[in-house]
């Protein structure tokens, strides 16, 4: 694969922005991919190269690329302003269309990032009980906030940064740590600071570790558990939220977290965030209580009627196709490692999907962290030379879209065939 020109634009950026790149895990040796355009299932990068597309900008475009109706959307909204300081009808029927989705979200605030969503739920949660301490999972990725980036995934599992220079031990001594699917962990931390935890925050699935699934009756303890002590229980939906169901995790697996922070799907591939929760939590966010949030770009004209859009056009689809295509994928790619007489673990849930190089299943951070890395940048280069772009990192999850044809899942698994050959 000729990606001359990547590499040339690779040593221009790297002189303007640190490692070439606006996002860490964007980067990877010997140069990243720059790309020109994308459409449906495919990239397209600066060299004319032409990729089956399961990276789908980590998460967003469950519909494909340049899908017409986000894009029709987009282009009329844009032509009437792309931003006002001032509210919009789109605000209020974007917030309607989530509420019906996820009725724990009885309120709601728009922001811009999934970053900024967990960042004010757990300010919403802190001021809300008084309290200070949070509980996190280890290996959850909760954007790159003081207060979270501690034992993350994503970039910071990728780079071995878990602990980011430039957070103060204060704000990291506020976040205890427990190991995902540990119930009993969760407890005795509880336990141990009995009237001090405001909330525990908890990507129902891991999604930027993995993906890593609950175990039965996982996230019902943590309810309960959190009820028992008063504190509030977050579900960080970034990933999953529409992805999973057009009610998230908390719809498919049936439990009702008291706060909620959406992402991704939402906003039809434009940058786009919210939280919300119950209407007593909500109320205490300013300008009717005490809790302080803003952004001027929140709540964005775009970003809404792209999101609208999206939304409206997946809640006609469904999700029955998507699980099916998910559900192809990954038993073909776990046959393939059988035939290959490989002991490698495929892991996933609806359209998410990724293989872990281990040979133990994978049920925590720990599980994940035991995976050759190097072994999956092997078979990452391996696929990109075949055609097949997937987030260059062991530690992220593989996404599938409507889009996606079960001709792109065939020649995908091909590609892996092959790319195993030379992994091993």
């Amino acid at each position: 694969m000729d990606r001359h020109l990547s590499h040339e634009l690779y040593e221009r950026s790297l002189r303007l922005m640190p490692g070439g790149v606006s996002s860490p895990v964007r980067a990877f040796k010997p140069y990243p991919t720059f790309i020109r355009r994308a459409s449906g299932s495919r990239l397209y990068d600066v060299d004319g190269n032409e990729m089956i597309d399961y990276c789908m900008g980590f998460g967003p475009h469950i519909l494909g690329h340049a899908h017409p109706a986000v894009v029709e959307a987009v282009q009329r909204q844009a032509e009437q302003g792309t931003l006002y300081g001032a509210p919009t009808e789109l605000e209020f029927q974007l917030a309607e269309t989530v509420r019906r989705h996820f009725p724990s979200m009885e309120m709601m605030r728009f922001v811009s990032s999934g970053t900024e969503a967990t960042m004010h739920a757990i300010r919403l949660a802190r001021g809300f009980t008084g309290r200070k301490l949070i509980v996190k999972m280890e290996g959850g990725f909760h954007g790159a906030h003081d207060g979270v980036l501690v034992k993350a995934g994503s970039g910071a599992a990728t780079h071995a940064v878990p602990d980011s220079a430039g957070v103060p031990e204060e704000s990291a001594s506020n976040t205890l740590l427990a190991p995902y699917n540990d119930i009993e962990a969760v407890e005795s931390l509880l336990s141990s600071n009995r009237g001090q935890v405001a909330a525990v925050i908890v990507e129902p699935v891991l999604g930027n570790i993995g993906p890593v699934l609950p175990e039965e009756g996982y996230l019902t303890h943590l309810r309960e558990v959190t009820e028992a002590h008063g504190t509030l229980l977050i579900f960080d939906e970034v990933i999953t939220g529409f992805r999973l169901s057009m009610g998230g995790a908390q719809a498919r697996f049936g439990v009702r977290p008291d706060i909620t922070t959406l992402g991704k799907v939402m906003g039809g591939g434009l940058p786009i965030g919210a939280f919300g929760a119950r209407a007593e939590i909500m109320e205490k966010v300013s300008p009717l209580g005490p809790i302080y949030q803003a952004g001027t770009f929140a709540g964005n004209p775009v970003s809404m009627a792209a999101g609208l859009a999206a939304l409206n056009e997946l809640g006609s689809i469904g999700h029955e196709g998507l699980e099916r295509k998910g559900e192809m994928m990954r038993s073909r790619l776990a046959e393939l490692l059988r035939e290959h007489r490989l002991p490698y673990q495929v892991a996933g849930i609806g359209s998410m999907f990724q293989m872990f190089f281990t040979d133990r299943p994978v049920r925590d951070h720990r599980d994940a962290m035991a995976s050759d890395a190097r072994k999956f940048m092997r078979l990452f280069h391996a696929l990109l030379e075949r055609g097949v772009y997937i987030p260059p990192s062991q530690y992220e999850t593989c996404f599938l879209s409507t889009a996606h044809s079960d001709e792109d899942i065939s020649r995908t698994v091909y590609a892996y065939d092959e790319a195993l050959e030379v992994v091993r």
